[in-house]
C-alpha cells in the first residue's frame, strides 16, 4: 500500500473499517473528520427523513455520510442525493462510490473550517455535483451553491432545491424542528 502522504481511492477502499472509519482522502491523506454533535446528527437524519418520500417519488434515493469519488478525494457528505439517472452506477460493496451525487448536503460541525468546507463545496460542484448546500446550525444559515447561484441565506430564507422540485421549507424552520 502506497505512504499515508499519497493514499489514492483504492488505498483507501482497502484500508479496514476501523482506520477508515470517521476519516476522508483529501489530497493524498486522511482526514478526521469525526465529532458530529447531537445536533449535527439530528439534523442530518431530519434532512434524509423529510428528503427521502419526495426523492424516492422521483426515483432517486437519499444517503447519508456515503462516500464519493470527487476528483481522487473520497469526501462522505452528510446527505447526498443520486438521482434516478444515476442509480444504476451505485455499487453496494464499495466503501467508495465512483460518482459524485447530484445533490450533497454538509453540515457545520465543531471541527471544520470555513476554509475546509469551502474546499469541499467548491470541489464537490467542480467535480460535477449540481447542487450544494452548506447548514451551519450555530448561525443559523446556509451557504448554496449551483450553477444558478450562490448565495448565504438566513433563518428566513427558504431551502428550496432545485434537485427536488416542490420541496421547500425555511430554513429557521428546519433548525428548529427537534
Amino acid at each position: 500500500m502506497a505512504t499515508a502522504a499519497s493514499l489514492t481511492i483504492e488505498d483507501f477502499e482497502r484500508l479496514p473499517d476501523a482506520l477508515a472509519l470517521n476519516h476522508e482522502l483529501v489530497d493524498g491523506k486522511l482526514v478526521d473528520v469525526s465529532g458530529n454533535t447531537p445536533k449535527h446528527n439530528r439534523l442530518r437524519d431530519l434532512l434524509v427523513f423529510l428528503l427521502r418520500p419526495a426523492v424516492t417519488e422521483a426515483g432517486g434515493i437519499i444517503i447519508a455520510e456515503q462516500e464519493f469519488d470527487f476528483g481522487g478525494n473520497a469526501h462522505g457528505p452528510d446527505v447526498s442525493l443520486i438521482g434516478a439517472a444515476k442509480l444504476h452506477l451505485l455499487q453496494g460493496d464499495l466503501r467508495v462510490q465512483l460518482f459524485v451525487p447530484d445533490m450533497a448536503i454538509e453540515i457545520v460541525s465543531r471541527n471544520d473550517t470555513f476554509e475546509s468546507l469551502m474546499k469541499k463545496a467548491v470541489r464537490y460542484r467542480n467535480c460535477g455535483t449540481k447542487e450544494v448546500w452548506l447548514f451551519s446550525i450555530g448561525l443559523r444559515q446556509a451557504l448554496h451553491l449551483s450553477e444558478q447561484r450562490q448565495a448565504l441565506l438566513d433563518e428566513d430564507a427558504l431551502f428550496a432545491p432545485a434537485q427536488i422540485p416542490g420541496f421547500c421549507m425555511r430554513i429557521g424552520e428546519l433548525l428548529d424542528r427537534p
